[in-house]
């Protein structure tokens, strides 16, 4: 459902470019076709490697990506959320999300991570909820 919920979510905003370098580990190639998620395929840039790996990859990139100035900010399940600080204020934002063909779990098997950018001043303070009608006294 994880998954679900974030290819949303990224469905719903609009693409912005990534100000990152994504340092090249052995055994990880490009998946253009994003494991086969085509909605993923024109919001995020996709690499395949096997679910044995996939931990070490993510460690050399948090080594690489920490070098560059991006911070890990947030995450939840199979995803890493990493904010920037922009000189003239503000942050950008990418996340990361690492997923696998359905239910298969062997470490020989394909694991995928996709790198996209998030849009907007992440570090932009979010508009209060709408107050709701006042509770009778």
């Amino acid at each position: 459902m994880g998954l679900s919920i974030l290819m949303a979510a990224l469905l719903a905003q609009t693409p912005a470019p990534l100000d990152v370098t994504v340092p090249t580990v052995a055994g990880v190639t490009a998946d253009p076709s994003c494991g086969g998620r085509s909605q993923l395929t024109a919001m995020a840039t996709c690499v395949v490697t096997t679910q044995v790996a996939v931990e070490g990859v993510i460690d050399v990139w948090n080594g690489s990506f920490a070098e560059q100035g991006w911070l890990p900010a947030d995450g939840a399940d199979n995803v890493i959320v990493y904010v920037k600080r922009r000189p003239q204020g503000g942050c950008d934002g990418m996340q990361i999300l690492a997923f696998a063909d359905g239910n298969v779990a062997s470490p020989a098997a394909p694991a995928y991570l996709a790198i996209a950018a998030i849009p907007g001043d992440v570090c932009a303070a979010q508009p209060a909820p709408a107050a709701g009608p006042a509770s009778p006294q």
